[in-house]
């Protein structure tokens, strides 16, 4: 008597997430954007809207090491902040 089980021909083929999965940065090449980020978060009590800048060169470095899908910067929510562009607003 065979102990294996078959439930069919179909054998499943696993394939990553299309978002929110990306290799590890395992040789630290972006490790220096990662930790002026994490400190960006924890001065300002890990309010992110104010640690824009810092993700988005987080990001940057990912891309440019190919570490995470090349996507444009305004589709990554980023746009507001190109070419030295804030999003805070101050009131005149």
């Amino acid at each position: 008597m065979s102990t294996a089980m078959n439930f069919g021909s179909k054998s499943f083929q696993p394939r990553p997430p299309d978002k929110g999965s990306f290799p590890l940065d395992h040789f630290g090449e972006c490790k220096s954007f990662k930790e002026k980020f994490m400190k960006c978060l924890r001065d300002n009590n890990f309010e992110n809207a104010l640690c824009r800048n810092e993700s988005k060169e987080y990001l940057e470095c990912r891309m440019e090491r190919q570490l995470m899908a090349r996507e444009p910067l305004e589709k990554l929510g980023f746009g507001d902040l190109i070419d030295g562009r804030s999003e805070i607003k101050t009131e005149p």
